[in-house]
């Protein structure tokens, strides 16, 4: 199909990547104390191999097989949200997952929410709203008309990938809930339950972080056309390690923004706590806006390593761009603002 206007967020070909890179926030959580050597691993993890993430950073591994989840019934991609692109194999989307309730090594994500019930599910909206609303899984299906759209993921750690979300815009569900006028701000929690997410009972496996993960968006970029609750990706169902069964996708923004496995959405007056910036406020800020001109106090913003099957000395370092791309769409937002500050 030949897109004659193009958005300056579409993406081509070129753009489509893969898996396989090294965890970035490592070195903080060890310095804290919280991730020690395989061997320090080996005898918290409940099960599966301790040394898997280290030597996933080695190996360029295509033939993980994928997960047998459903098929959804979605809208191909509009041109709007996307070029004409050939897909990437799943497998690199799914085995290469920052979701620390399920092991902070990139690799223990798929290993330990291989069983993952997301069925029965509950997501309760609620705050300062009009209409509260509690969803099931069900409602998550069928309530709204699911798209597919394929964008970019910007991970604070300086790797990216392109993926193709399945799902609807956030707006569409807090309309649903009418949002009082003293709304100003939308708090985001995954679900708490450490029995079924083993990260959140155990400091090294989870990486020490203060459960259940928590974040927020301010109103206006919760309602942008671009920000959107996904519930599938490739086609079908999430896979647990992707956040199973809904998880925010916030493009412009840092990865550690679009939290997963979401249960609870509260709109409130005030600026809500997010767990990143709880953890290490210097480093971690409210909005994780993309931004090539400011640095991570431990390495540069100003390009990334786009993962590829070309395995770890490829040459797929590419510039970082402003809001990750989509700054024509979004930087109205922080019109004023000062950037450096509001990290």
């Amino acid at each position: 199909m030949l897109i004659k206007s193009r958005k300056s967020y579409a993406l081509t070909d070129n753009d489509v990547t893969d898996e396989s890179v090294y965890l970035g926030r490592r070195e903080l959580l060890k310095k804290m104390g919280f991730i020690g050597t395989g061997s320090l691993l080996a005898g918290a993890l409940p099960l599966g191999s301790a040394n898997a993430g280290v030597l996933d950073f080695f190996t360029d591994d295509d033939k993980k097989s994928a997960s047998k989840l459903a098929a959804l019934e979605y809208q191909k991609a509009a041109a709007e949200f996307t070029a004409t692109d050939k897909l990437t194999p799943e497998d690199k989307v799914t085995h290469h997952n920052n979701f620390y309730e399920f092991g902070a090594q990139k690799s223990q994500p798929a290993e330990y929410a291989r069983n993952f019930k997301v069925d029965p599910w509950y997501l309760k909206v609620d705050g300062q709203v009009n209409n509260n609303l509690l969803l099931d899984n069900d409602d998550l299906f069928k309530q709204f008309d699911l798209e597919e759209r394929i964008y970019r993921l910007r991970c604070v750690e300086a790797w990216s990938m392109v993926i193709p979300w399945v799902g609807f815009p956030l707006a569409s569900l807090l309309k649903k809930a009418d949002p009082k006028s003293s709304a100003k701000y939308v708090a985001f929690e995954t679900l708490y339950d450490p029995k079924r997410m083993p990260g959140q009972s155990n400091r090294f496996l989870g990486g020490g972080i203060d459960y259940p993960y928590v974040e927020g968006l301010r109103m206006d970029e919760a309602m942008h056309p671009l920000t959107m609750l996904a519930v599938g990706l490739y086609g079908k169902a999430l896979p647990g390690q992707n956040g199973a069964p809904v998880r925010l996708v916030v493009p412009w923004k840092y990865g550690f923004k679009s939290i997963k496995s979401i249960v609870s959405i509260k709109l409130t007056t005030t600026e809500p706590p997010t767990t990143w910036n709880k953890l290490a406020p210097q480093e971690y800020g409210f909005y994780a806006n993309v931004n090539p001109k400011v640095d991570h106090p431990r390495w540069s913003q100003a390009s990334e390593r786009r993962i590829t099957t070309g395995g770890l000395f490829a040459s797929n370092r590419i510039a970082t761009l402003p809001f990750n791309g989509y700054a024509d769409e979004v930087a109205s937002l922080y019109k004023d603002m000062d950037l450096t500050r509001y990290y």
